[in-house]
């Protein structure tokens, strides 16, 4: 029996296992991490709006065009944001955009492969059919943040 005073304690594998996790988010980074994404995902999807604001009056499909272009200047922003506020890496600008590149291009094949498995499984289990898809999103915006950021600090930018 445990008590206020005897709280049960980790074996001595999962106190190992809870380090090795904890090592991966240091104090403050992630917290970094997360208030810039926030504001990374404003610019890109402001960029886009406006995009296909100016685009949709001059092209067919305008909006394509600002998905694609939003996409790129998206990622080079998050990228130097990161750079600069988050991992705070000094040189190394190609290598490191191409790295953050493939993470972010890893992450959106497994969210493709990932998601109608998962809108599958909430229509199979609970009773949420139509919402299924924005459930399924929200759990992987969930996992894509913390696979990204793992990714961005151990290959984009090796801290």
């Amino acid at each position: 029996m445990t008590s206020a005073a005897n709280p049960p304690q980790a074996s001595p594998g999962e106190g190992a296992v809870l380090a090795a996790l904890a090592k991966q988010f240091p104090a403050g980074q992630f917290g970094r991490y997360l208030l810039v994404g926030m504001a990374n995902t404003l610019f890109g999807y402001g960029a886009f709006a406006l995009l296909v604001a100016i685009l949709d009056r001059v092209v067919p499909h305008g909006y394509i065009f600002a998905s694609l272009i939003s996409s790129v200047v998206g990622i080079t922003v998050s990228y130097l944001n990161y750079k600069w506020f988050v991992f705070k890496t000094k040189g190394k600008y190609l290598r490191e955009w191409a790295r953050c590149v493939a993470v972010y291009s890893s992450a959106i094949v497994i969210n493709v492969l990932l998601l109608p498995v998962f809108v599958f499984a909430i229509r199979r289990w609970t009773n949420f059919f139509a919402a299924a898809p924005y459930i399924a999103g929200a759990v992987l915006i969930g996992c894509t943040t913390i696979y990204s950021f793992v990714g961005h600090k151990r290959f984009s930018f090796r801290t």
